[in-house]
């Protein structure tokens, strides 16, 4: 890998910190097209489990006292954890172009339900019922494209959940599901030991542009700054449209 390889994936991993560091989650939603989009699928979501896990380990402990109660937790994780493991296979097995349509569809997914539903609410009670569900689907999704966010982060946003509850709810959510995927990519030979280690150094950049993102934050609307990523992501998931069909 070269000078320039290096160069693109650190400044792919950097906008994913600023990303988390602003929202609190979300770096992959950023990270894995833009790391997709000169590589390949498969490369981005191997790279991005390690920088999953820690930040989301940090940020889980953290905010360990805000989480939502046991059953609605553990029914949302596990299920996801379950889902991570078949959306593993699919990535396994798919060729590269139908794996980057799988990106692009989940990109434009998230799009546009944050356009389409701003103000889309669900009630607690609803959201424990549906918890399975959408955690698996969100699992599925983060196996096979590295993204969970179309599905976890529009659920938990929905139900209007106050930050620390947020925050601490899909950090323990991410936490469960990237600990089965590693062991799925493993499995698979997806995840070699050269590869944890790019994995593993790829935390640093990431982590350590969380606080800019965090400054960002406070100087920005949250409104304008939605706009600009939901722009910037409008363009990269059509940009894999486009490399997908034309190969």
């Amino acid at each position: 890998m070269d000078l320039m390889h290096l160069a693109i994936i650190f400044a792919c991993l950097a906008a994913g910190g600023i990303l988390k560091g602003a929202t609190g989650a979300g770096a992959p939603v950023l990270a894995v097209p833009a790391i997709a989009m000169t590589f390949d699928v498969k490369f981005a979501v191997v790279i991005l489990v390690v920088p999953n896990l820690l930040t989301n380990l940090w940020q889980g402990w953290r905010f360990r006292h805000a989480l939502l109660p046991a059953p609605f937790v553990v029914g949302f994780a596990g299920a996801g954890a379950a889902g991570v493991v078949a959306g593993t296979v699919i990535l396994a097995f798919l060729s590269q172009q139908l794996l980057s349509l799988i990106v692009a569809g989940a990109v434009l997914a998230y799009i546009l339900v944050r356009i389409a539903l701003p103000n889309w609410q669900i009630a607690y009670t609803l959201g424990q019922k549906l918890s399975v569900p959408m955690g698996f689907l969100a699992g599925l999704l983060q196996g096979a494209s590295g993204l969970s966010a179309p599905a976890s982060l529009s659920f938990l946003n929905a139900m209007r959940l106050e930050r620390p509850k947020f925050i601490g709810t899909i950090s323990a959510f991410f936490v469960a599901i990237t600990s089965f995927q590693i062991v799925t990519l493993i499995h698979f030979g997806l995840l070699s030991a050269h590869y944890a280690l790019i994995s593993l150094a790829a935390f640093l950049p990431l982590f350590a542009f969380m606080p800019v993102g965090a400054a960002l934050a406070k100087r920005f609307s949250r409104e304008n700054f939605d706009r600009v990523i939901l722009v910037f992501l409008g363009c990269i998931a059509l940009k894999l449209v486009y490399d997908a069909l034309a190969g």
